[in-house]
């Protein structure tokens, strides 16, 4: 089978590490043919295009593809694209994220190849203007008339989606997205080692979170969370891993709250270095305005770690009160901070919640069991007559 995955760029994201993983399974596990066809990677996110250069797979980088909305060059690649379809014949093409699916989904259309879509995050969502979603929300309506089968990360992405119009409940599947399990764990190194390279002690009491320091991301929450939980728990640290445009402005804020001493700030750091991070870490949170499903949630658990999340997307689907971490409104701030010294006061809930994670998450989270599942879809789609609409 000859699958050309297309994306909008490769950063170290979530949906990107979900796409080279499925790339290099293909390859190595089933010995699919595999093209990926990206954008560049541009900005301080990272890139993954390394790692996709030695999945196996046949990396081609459009330089037409941006994620910003610029008619003339979407033009070019989309035609870009149908020669690359054209002159490759894959057998499916799987489109992903909001660009390259728009874009994907109507060059496989025109070339009459069935096209898989995942939904990693809605395209339509929170924090757009009212004008930018109905748009994103039209687009992704006359997109699924082109789309052979869709595969959510969480049910809750299939459910937004069936509601908005977009497709029937029947042409969704959920497949979790996957990783490499093992290393959270097991760690290669002692959280006392780890701790020490960050310039933690080992009885600081670490709250960590994981993400683009972007938009929509959420940190300004547990910044302004900050004061009351340090005031309460002076042991408390505050771990933040990744970069992005918005680091010099929560650095400013967090010495204007004179907590400068409270707060690490990693940087942009490879993906296989966030297993031990977690691994330094007590409480994970993740107080994003939205998201489709946040990795760092099942990867906290799996780890061992309790989960603090905003009650966005698909979060509910892994964050269960009661049982492996607390659950919250979108944007509160007191909440955030009770919750976080609940936890930081109660070890052996921390411990409790952290199990049960292991216990759920362990299986459905691996990569070979998501390429696998998602192969499957492949087979489908390729064996039935085409039914979407040019």
């Amino acid at each position: 089978m000859h699958t050309l995955h297309f994306i909008t760029r490769l950063i170290v994201g979530g949906a990107q590490e979900n796409t080279v993983s499925n790339v290099e399974d293909q390859v190595r596990l089933f010995g699919d043919k595999v093209t990926l066809v990206t954008g560049p990677g541009l900005g301080p996110e990272g890139s993954l295009e390394e790692r996709a250069k030695q999945s196996g797979a046949r990396l081609i980088v459009m330089p037409e593809l941006h994620r910003a909305i610029r008619p003339w060059q979407d033009w070019r690649a989309y035609r870009e694209l149908r020669r690359l379809i054209r002159t490759l014949k894959p057998d499916v093409i799987h489109t992903h994220a909001s660009k390259a699916g728009i874009i994907g989904r109507q060059a496989g259309a025109d070339e009459r190849v069935p096209v898989v879509h995942t939904i990693h995050g809605a395209a339509f969502h929170f924090g757009q203007s009212p004008p930018a979603y109905q748009l994103y929300k039209s687009l992704e309506r006359r997109a699924g008339r082109q789309t052979a089968h869709f595969i959510s990360v969480c049910d809750a992405m299939t459910n937004q989606y069936v509601a908005a119009g977009v497709a029937p409940r029947e042409k969704f599947t959920t497949i979790r997205s996957g990783f490499d399990v093992e290393p959270y764990l097991s760690p290669v190194k002692s959280r006392a080692e780890i701790r020490a390279e960050l310039g933690l002690k080992e009885g600081d009491l670490v709250v960590g979170k994981i993400a683009r320091l972007f938009h929509l991301k959420g940190h300004q929450y547990l910044i302004a969370a900050a004061p009351e939980i340090v005031r309460q728990e002076p042991r408390a640290k505050f771990l933040l891993v990744g970069d992005g445009i918005l680091r010099e402005q929560y650095q400013a804020e967090i010495a204007r709250l004179g907590l400068t001493d409270h707060f690490v700030f990693t940087g942009l750091v490879p993906p296989s270095r966030i297993p031990e991070l977690i691994h330094a870490m007590d409480i994970v949170v993740h107080c994003s305005e939205w998201e489709g499903l946040a990795r760092v949630l099942p990867q906290g658990l799996l780890a061992g770690k309790p989960v603090i999340s905003y009650d966005i997307d698909g979060a509910s689907e892994i964050v269960r009160p009661g049982e492996t971490g607390y659950l919250l409104p979108r944007g509160e701030v007191a909440s955030l901070a009770n919750a976080t010294m609940e936890l930081l006061a109660n070890p052996a809930v921390r411990d409790q919640y952290g199990q049960r994670g292991r216990e759920l998450f362990r299986q459905v989270f691996s990569h070979v069991y998501m390429t696998g599942e998602i192969r499957k879809v492949y087979e489908q789609v390729v064996s039935r007559p085409s039914e979407v609409k040019r």
